[in-house]
């Protein structure tokens, strides 16, 4: 089978991502960006999905390239049937992270179109694990925890849509239907698929040269430990996967990050090979940090999307924190906010930067999306308690708010006595030393009780001043060390 070709979005050529099998992109008659330029951007929708999204840089690569150019572009015009599209999500760990965000995102934009969405959660294929961009393969996964993280990558998902559902779509709908979003794990298919009729149907479809071609693969052929079979195998998974959802939901369109080429092109062969049936796949960026490292779990750096494992505080900062060379793209690619607002968005920032318009409004954005609006407040209430020492934040305050900003911080529980101090508060707490040195680091301007400086160590404590409303004083000594204090029977 000749290569097919890659139609490329107008932001820059993307990384060879599929070795030999890779050519030069043809030239299209109409091509994308011209397209989204014609349209006007005060149209949601206008010049259709595809070029609206690949206007954004949410869409990077659409493959194949002649078949879009002929088909996909007028399927995803407004006002045409809609078509059903799937990405998947193998549990390798119990949460979703900010990786993961981008191929949720085209899925939303999809659905915001009209259009039948299907997130599959990998149930089956994680025990194999996925070879792409790897240096070796993963540890391989009991089959008890592959479930345990699929339930919760489920659940992830349905919150996900729910929040868009609820706290994006209302608004924004203007009489227009939400499309479907269904979701499925693959082991319901692959777990009941005999060997044998796998290897006889799928197997003898996919060609071993195509899949021997692949960069990912030929540098792990070259590595001191290899590669073993089951992840030589876990291209034709996937491509199966793509298969078994356009013979039962009638799925045209595969996303995936741009990583996931290679495995995209495989299941374009099965489908095409197997039902004669034009199908295509899309690639949404990969998201890296300042070093160009790639987040997520195996690299370390993952900022995840459960509440559990990172806070909406820390998710909120993450994004608050970008910098003004990023924050117009991660605007057009994490929100749904029209171009014309991001434009006067980054105009309002060019003529005051100090206030960080656009990362604020980029992180409430994506933590409204990620928690709901609970979660969101719920950052905007630790951003206050702990850069701005609101007391009034402090107090409304949960435990749980607490914990997820002060990790590390040991807390204690103790009994208001009657003329009790701020020097007995710091030695019950075990927050200094006992002696000179203790009583010196308060007379020093070392210590402070809910975000006010005390130097004085025989304060007398005050309730609504050092005990707060719900009960809790927040001690810190020095810069950094922070602990919880929980009064009783106040």
């Amino acid at each position: 089978m000749a290569a097919p070709t890659v139609l490329r979005q107008r932001w820059g050529r993307a990384a060879g991502l599929w070795g030999g099998l890779r050519q030069a992109p043809q030239q299209l008659s109409f091509s994308l960006r011209r397209r989204a330029h014609e349209q006007p951007r005060r149209a949601p929708g206008a010049g259709g999905l595809l070029a609206a999204q690949c206007e954004r840089g949410l869409f990077q690569e659409v493959f194949p390239a002649q078949s879009a150019e002929e088909q996909l572009l007028e399927l995803l015009e407004p006002g045409r049937p809609p078509l059903t599209a799937y990405c998947g999500f193998d549990p390798t760990a119990d949460s979703l992270h900010v990786g993961h965000l981008l191929a949720v995102m085209g899925l939303l934009h999809f659905q915001r179109a009209g259009h039948t969405v299907i997130a599959v959660v990998g149930g089956a294929t994680a025990r194999l694990g996925d070879p792409s961009g790897r240096e070796r393969a993963r540890e391989p996964l009991p089959a008890e925890r592959v479930r345990a993280h699929a339930r919760s990558l489920r659940a992830g998902l349905e919150r996900l849509f729910q929040n868009h559902r609820e706290l994006f779509w209302a608004a924004a709908a203007g009489g227009r239907s939400l499309g479907r979003a269904v979701l499925l794990d693959n082991s319901c298919w692959l777990d009941r698929e005999p060997l044998l009729d796998f290897l006889g149907g799928a197997g003898g479809r996919l060609r071993m040269g195509t899949l021997l071609s692949r960069q990912s693969c030929q540098a792990r052929l070259r590595s001191p430990d290899g590669m073993s079979l089951a992840e030589f195998l876990y291209p034709a998974l996937q491509a199966y996967d793509f298969l078994h959802l356009h013979l039962h939901h009638g799925c045209r369109v595969q996303l995936g990050g741009a990583d996931q080429m290679g495995n995209i092109m495989s299941g374009y062969e099965l489908v095409t090979k197997m039902t004669g049936t034009d199908v295509f796949g899309i690639t949404v960026p990969l998201i890296t940090n300042t070093t160009g490292d790639k987040l997520g779990k195996t690299a370390g750096n993952a900022v995840w999307l459960n509440r559990d494992k990172t806070s909406p505080f820390e998710l909120y900062q993450f994004f608050v924190r970008q910098q003004d060379n990023i924050v117009e793209k991660y605007l057009k690619l994490f929100t749904f906010i029209p171009l014309e607002e991001i434009d006067h968005i980054m105009e309002m920032h060019a003529k005051e930067p100090e206030k960080w318009g656009p990362q604020k409004r980029l992180a409430a954005e994506v933590t409204k999306l990620v928690h709901g609006r609970e979660g969101l407040e719920s950052a905007k209430r630790c951003t206050k308690a702990l850069y701005h020492s609101s007391v009034e934040a402090l107090e409304a305050m949960s435990d749980q708010e607490l914990q997820e900003l002060f990790k590390q911080a040991p807390s204690a529980e103790l009994m208001l006595e009657p003329g009790m101090n701020v020097l007995d508060l710091c030695r019950k707490a075990n927050a200094i030393a006992d002696g000179p040195s203790g009583y010196q680091k308060i007379t020093h301007g070392g210590v402070s009780i809910n975000g006010i400086r005390v130097t004085d160590p025989e304060t007398v404590l005050i309730l609504g001043q050092h005990i707060l409303k719900n009960g809790v004083s927040l001690l810190r000594i020095g810069k950094k060390n922070y602990y919880i204090i929980r009064w009783l029977k106040l």
